[in-house]
């Protein structure tokens, strides 16, 4: 099914689609979803790299989906984790959920809350 969208429609998400490679950031205030190879940065509220997917290049998100493949630094509030995901740098995170058998060969380093913050509830 392909979804068409315009204007008006406020929450549109920026898909890398199966078989596509793109060399260059991506930055958006919306949802991205790579199915292909991204070479460069992405900042966006979430971020879902699916099993196809492959990103060479640092994320800056709220929600990361992880089935796929990422080579470069992340930092997320909430990092979601799945079977046969991998990656290599550094997850800096201050919720993790992990799901299976992952391949992340990367560093870990939990986020602190601020001081004189209130967690999210």
């Amino acid at each position: 099914m392909l979804a068409f969208t315009n204007a008006d429609e406020k929450q549109s998400p920026t898909i890398v689609g199966a078989g596509c490679v793109l060399n260059g950031d991506i930055k958006t205030d919306h949802t991205v979803q790579i199915h292909g190879i991204v070479n460069g940065d992405i900042s966006a509220t979430t971020v879902v790299i699916g099993r196809g997917g492959n990103v060479v290049g640092n994320i800056n998100t709220t929600t990361l989906f992880l089935h796929g493949n990422l080579e470069g630094d992340a930092t997320v509030n909430t990092a979601n984790v799945f079977a046969n995901a991998t990656m290599k740098g550094t997850l800096f995170y201050k919720t993790l959920n992990i799901t299976g058998n992952t391949g992340l060969e990367c560093k870990l380093s939990k986020v602190q809350k601020e001081k004189g913050k209130k967690d999210d509830k």
